[in-house]
């Protein structure tokens, strides 16, 4: 069997360009701008009110609350769920509304005055007021992650 292939050889002496797309042929575009975050970026963020959640004063605020330790786990009042409310007014009076894990708890009595000792020295707060109340009552459902890890719940 012969499978013998013959190709014809044809010698040139050049070969033509291909067209190529110029840039006259394009519509005209409007001019593209150089950064598309250039208002975003110039613009300022707006300042908090202090007593408002990211404000100077609430944060400081929270921050002292969790500074406080709940004597018999090793957690935080406020990222145990303890707090359940912060209300900071203009003239710097704080409100903290608070609960303990059960009513015959052994701090019942001294966790309270402790919270409101704490608020009380953060600079720029005038007063502070506690309030105790156990309606919701306190589950572990109401604690952080944070504190779930660092009690081995997660």
């Amino acid at each position: 069997m012969n499978d013998e292939r013959h190709f014809e050889i044809e010698e040139v002496s050049a070969v033509p360009s291909p067209p190529r797309a110029r840039v006259t042929d394009a519509e005209e575009a409007p001019p593209r701008r150089r950064d598309y975050l250039e208002g975003f970026l110039a613009q300022k963020p707006e300042p908090q009110p202090a007593g408002e959640p990211g404000g100077d004063l609430y944060e400081a605020v929270i921050a002292s609350l969790k500074e406080i330790f709940d004597p018999e786990i090793p957690v935080n009042i406020y990222d145990l769920g303890l707090i359940y409310g912060v209300d900071v007014a203009d003239n710097g009076h704080v409100a903290v509304t608070m609960t303990l894990t059960t009513p015959h708890c052994p701090v019942a009595e001294s966790m309270p005055a402790e919270v409101e000792l704490r608020v009380s020295a953060v600079p720029g707060v005038s007063t502070a007021d506690v309030n105790l109340v156990w309606d919701p009552p306190w589950d572990p459902q109401k604690m952080s992650d944070d504190a779930k890890l660092e009690l081995g719940m997660l």
